[in-house]
């Protein structure tokens, strides 16, 4: 289908991009730093630290973990010790604790938000600096993209401090289709802006070190003209006067390096997404109120939604290469964690405002497309064991590193809790007694547990796990518009027990797929960078069951050998088992539009953002259908048809070095071969393959051989 035609504004009326103002960015070293080489805070309060909060997080998790270390020691120790049993000990340990801090961390969110709501950031009138928005996209739907910036600029424009903003798109996309697009939907967005709103628009050839080298290339060539940059996703969006609040919160604190918004979850309707949104609305804030209390300063970036003072960024973090190959070396994948850890090791703080309304995001729609973004983050937290002894981090940032890793090693070491306990329990059934233990007896020392501590251990941790959550409800209970915003109280309290089984049922299918991508990365795989899918489209049901198979295989297995085993081991493990039993139809059905909205019919799972939607939210799902246009363009036949948005195209090019004698690029030969044989445009798309489409949209006389080929007829499919 030929593309169609939108007036451009002329190339020469507007530069893609303003003028240069380069900024160094020297590489750091994760292996020395010195204390004099960090800055003095310039503001009394940067001084301060929460120590109370402190002490009552992580000594009252560690006193949690000591209690229940005792009670398991109790529940195994009747009569004696085996190896076995103390191997269990240590993996109960290890996930026990990270749960009893997060509980401890609940608590004081819980306390916080239960004696007043949580401080955002005050109204700005006026700004003396300049800020950069930036959008990094690689391969995204150009019509989601740019109807949020779209809607970002004019809020802020709205403000009537829009002078002093920015708005930059940086393309590391390589669909040369969706390029083309790209620079479609610019133009036409550029032509509709009023002279005080500048949209720029920059494509790299080659997306060298991903995200972070995207964000890297920006600064270290235009960012010295900008004091902050706020650094968005391809599915953020943030209000006018929200991104006006941060950039006065820079101002007004000269410490800060980071500022980090909490994004709330939008725009889900399949029921695995609306889970997520759910969650997130109801018990994310006490999460984030019990991190911004304890952090403090020691905050965290999460690479999205946040501003960023732009020489501290410069300065500190040129993001060095790991020493060896993928998937534990080369480029750092979760670099925002390790971004953040250097401009705080520096002496600018990093702080988190979850009490500032107005940032989005969304989430992935379904459990596959939730395990494909979960995989890329599980590699780039494990890379983290690389660097969470790097000279000069702060404890809380080494703890930052820690949570992230411990939060895929859970998975493996969960499994391994649960094939040890069985085990144990062939052990006792089947196998002779360990006789030789750590202490002297007569009798061998049958492996043997306590079955009424063990059954209060249980519950014990499933109320530590649960408390968050609980926590989460009373809140929204307590405030009378939150609660009428949740459906009532009814509808929030049965949204809470539809939202808490069905992640007690999804648990053990994430365990086996994280678990899976722990040791795939362990032995050497690495993930690769693809783009997030984050339309509502189903998963195929081929691909489900594809997926998906291995854990239905192992649930019945697993059924079978514990029930012949044991009865009683059977029911302890039945919530396990049951998940994966059901791993097909509940990766299906989740993902499914209908189910999601079946359930918001009947008020179900409701966020106020969903029953009330943020304006700025249906401004930008209403310009998607006007930029649509641009998702499905044959790049081939848009050059070929629009002389003038070849002219565009042509004026953004750089200018390539020249060839030296003998250095043949063969898909660059391949290609002009090809467009040189090819008598019609139909000949050139159906001929040409990604690559080698690539390579002609970069040439300017490949473009202009593109472009003096006949129209034709299509080829047959």
């Amino acid at each position: 289908m030929d593309p169609v035609t939108i007036p451009l504004a002329r190339p020469g009326d507007a530069p893609a991009m303003p003028a240069e103002s380069p900024l160094a960015m020297p590489t750091q070293t994760f292996a020395r730093f010195s204390r004099e080489e960090r800055r003095k805070p310039l503001l009394a309060a940067s001084l301060a630290s929460p120590v109370w909060i402190r002490l009552w997080v992580f000594g009252g998790g560690l006193a949690l973990t000591a209690y229940g270390g005792w009670e398991m020691h109790n529940v195994i120790n009747v009569s004696g010790t085996t190896a076995l049993q103390w191997l269990l000990l240590v993996l109960f340990l290890a996930n026990f604790v990270w749960i009893a801090l997060a509980f401890t961390g609940g608590v004081a969110g819980f306390v916080s938000l239960l004696m007043q709501r949580p401080a955002g950031l005050p109204p700005v009138t006026a700004l003396a600096t300049r800020t950069a928005v930036v959008m990094p996209i690689y391969n995204e739907a150009p019509s989601r993209v740019f109807a949020a910036m779209q809607t970002m600029a004019e809020g802020v424009s709205a403000t009537g401090l829009g002078s002093q903003f920015d708005f930059f798109f940086l393309s590391d996309t390589t669909d040369p289709d969706a390029w083309i697009g790209e620079e479609r939907a610019y133009f036409a967005l550029r032509e509709k802006f009023p002279a005080d709103i500048r949209l720029f628009y920059r494509h790299r050839a080659r997306n060298t070190g991903r995200k972070a080298g995207n964000i890297a290339d920006f600064v270290s060539r235009w960012g010295g003209a900008y004091e902050h940059m706020l650094v968005l996703d391809a599915d953020s969006l943030v209000e006018g006067e929200t991104i006006v609040r941060l950039a006065g919160a820079m101002e007004a604190d000269p410490d800060s390096g980071i500022i980090q918004t909490l994004p709330l979850i939008i725009n889900r309707n399949t029921l695995f997404a609306r889970l997520q949104q759910f969650a997130a609305r109801v018990y994310g804030p006490i999460i984030a109120e019990g991190l911004r209390l304890w952090m403090g300063r020691d905050g965290n970036y999460w690479g999205h939604n946040a501003i960023i003072r732009t020489r501290a960024f410069a300065d500190h973090c040129g993001m060095p290469e790991l020493k060896g190959k993928p998937p534990l070396g080369g480029h750092i994948l979760s670099h925002d964690f390790v971004e953040a850890a250097l401009i705080r090791r520096a002496g600018w703080n990093v702080t988190m405002v979850p009490g500032l309304v107005g940032s989005y995001e969304e989430s992935p729609p379904s459990l596959i497309d939730l395990a494909g973004r979960d995989r890329r983050w599980a590699q780039g937290n494990l890379q983290h064991t690389r660097i969470v002894g790097a000279a000069g981090f702060r404890w809380a940032t080494r703890h930052h590193f820690l949570t992230g890793i411990m939060s895929y090693l859970a998975s493996p070491l969960w499994l391994a809790q649960l094939v040890v306990g069985i085990l144990l329990v062939l052990q006792a059934h089947f196998i002779r007694p360990e006789y030789f233990t750590g202490e002297f007896s007569l009798f061998p020392a049958w492996p043997r547990f306590d079955a009424e501590r063990a059954l209060n251990l249980f519950i014990l941790t499933m109320a530590i796990l649960l408390a968050p959550k609980l926590f989460g409800v009373i809140v929204a209970l307590t405030r009378s518009e939150e609660r009428r915003a949740y459906g009532g109280t009814i509808r929030l309290v049965i949204s809470s027990l539809v939202e808490i089984i069905m992640s007690a049922l999804i648990a053990p299918i994430m365990m086996l797929i994280q678990s899976g991508a722990v040791f795939q990365i362990l032995f050497g795989g690495d993930t690769g960078w693809k783009p997030q899918r984050r339309d509502d489209g189903s998963v195929p049901i081929s691909d489900i069951v594809r997926r998906h198979r291995g854990h239905v295989a192992l649930g019945i297995f697993t059924g079978i050998v514990t029930y012949l085993i044991s009865p009683s081991l059977f029911a302890w493990m039945s919530p396990t088992i049951l998940g994966l039993l059901l791993a097909i139809l509940i990766s299906w059905g989740t993902g499914l539009v209908s189910v999601g909205i079946a359930l918001r019919r009947f008020g179900l799972l409701w966020t106020p953002e969903e029953r009330s939607p943020p304006e700025i939210a249906e401004r930008a799902n209403g310009l998607q259908a006007h930029y649509g246009d641009f998702d499905q363009i044959d790049g081939i036949r848009a050059l070929h048809g629009d002389a003038r948005l070849r002219e565009h195209h042509t004026a953004l090019l750089p200018h390539l070095p020249r060839r030296r004698r003998g250095e043949i690029d063969r898909d660059h030969v391949v290609a002009e071969a090809k467009i040189a044989d090819a008598e019609t445009i139909a000949d050139a798309s159906h001929w040409l393959t990604a690559r080698e489409k690539t390579i002609a949209f970069s040439d300017r006389a490949l473009v202009a051989m593109l472009a003096g080929l006949h129209k034709g007829k299509e080829h047959p499919k």
